[in-house]
C-alpha cells in the first residue's frame, strides 16, 4: 500500500466497511442455519434413569408377594429365602428394587410365623382332646406324669450326666457301683421333695432302679461289639441305662 493511501483516511473506508458486512453476513448464516452451530442440551440427575444403568426389577408392583418373588405359594422357608438372596444379587444396584424385594420377603416371613404359631397353639389343643378322649387306663396313666420347669430337668440331667461320666472315667479302677448308690439316694431325695413322702419315694426309686437295670441287662448284650468300648464292661452300660431310668423317674413322675 501507497504513502498516499495511508495519509488519506478516506481511502481506507471502504476495505472497512466490507469487512464488517462480509462479519455480518457470516453471523447471520450461521443464524439462518441453526445446525451449523454447535448445541449443548443440559441434562440433570432427573434425566437419567434411576439407580443409573442398574437393572429394574419388573415385578415392582406385583401385589401377590409369592408372585412377586417368582416362587410357589407352597414353597417352603428355604426356598423363599433363596428366591430373595437371588434377586438381591440380581437387583443390588437398584434401591427401589430392593425395597421391593425385601417388602415382599417379610410379608412371607411374617405370615409363615403366624401359621407356625396357630399350628402349635392347634397342636396343644388336639393333643389336650386326645387326652379328653382316650381311655380311662390312659388317663390314669398320665395323671403319674408331670412336666417340671426346663431349669428343673437340665439340672437333674446335669448331674445324673455327670454320674455316667464318673462312671466312665473310673472304669478301669472298680465297678460303678458306688456311683448307682449315689444316684438313687439323689433320686430318693427328689421324690420325697415332691411327693412329700417319704415311702414313696423309696417305691419309686428302687422300681426305677430295678427297671433300669433289668433293660440294661436284656438290651445292652444285642449291641454290635465293634460300637462298644473294650474296656465298657457289662456292668459299666447297664449302669448308665439305670442312671437314665433314675432321672426320667426323679423328673417327670408325681
Amino acid at each position: 500500500m501507497s504513502s498516499s493511501s495511508l495519509s488519506n483516511p478516506t481511502l481506507s473506508t471502504p476495505f472497512i466497511g466490507h469487512n464488517l458486512r462480509l462479519n455480518q453476513n457470516t453471523k447471520d448464516g450461521i443464524n439462518c442455519f441453526p445446525s451449523l452451530r454447535r448445541h449443548r442440551v443440559p441434562r440433570c440427575a432427573v434425566d437419567m434413569p434411576y439407580g443409573g444403568n442398574a437393572p429394574t426389577f419388573p415385578r415392582i408392583r406385583v401385589w401377590d408377594p409369592y408372585k412377586r418373588l417368582g416362587i410357589s405359594p407352597y414353597a417352603s422357608e428355604e426356598e423363599i429365602w433363596s428366591a430373595r438372596n437371588f434377586l438381591l444379587e440380581q437387583y443390588a444396584r437398584h434401591e427401589r428394587s430392593e425395597e421391593s424385594i425385601e417388602a415382599a420377603f417379610e410379608k412371607l416371613l411374617m405370615a409363615s410365623f403366624q401359621h407356625r404359631k396357630k399350628t402349635k397353639i392347634n397342636l396343644k389343643s388336639r393333643l389336650k382332646k386326645k387326652v379328653e378322649e382316650s381311655p380311662p387306663w390312659i388317663k390314669n396313666l398320665l395323671n403319674f406324669v408331670e412336666l417340671p420347669p426346663m431349669e428343673v430337668i437340665f439340672r437333674r440331667l446335669f448331674l445324673f450326666a455327670f454320674m455316667g461320666g464318673w462312671s466312665i472315667m473310673n472304669s478301669s479302677e472298680g465297678g460303678p457301683a458306688f456311683q448307682v448308690a449315689v444316684s438313687l439316694a439323689a433320686c430318693m431325695y427328689f421324690l420325697n421333695e415332691k411327693t412329700k413322702s417319704l415311702g414313696r419315694a423309696f417305691v419309686i426309686g428302687l422300681g426305677a432302679l430295678a427297671t433300669g437295670w433289668i433293660c440294661g441287662s436284656i438290651f445292652v448284650p444285642m449291641i454290635p461289639t465293634v460300637l462298644i468300648h473294650p474296656t465298657w464292661t457289662l456292668e459299666l452300660l447297664t449302669s448308665l441305662v439305670a442312671y437314665a431310668f433314675l432321672f426320667l423317674a426323679c423328673t417327670f413322675l408325681k
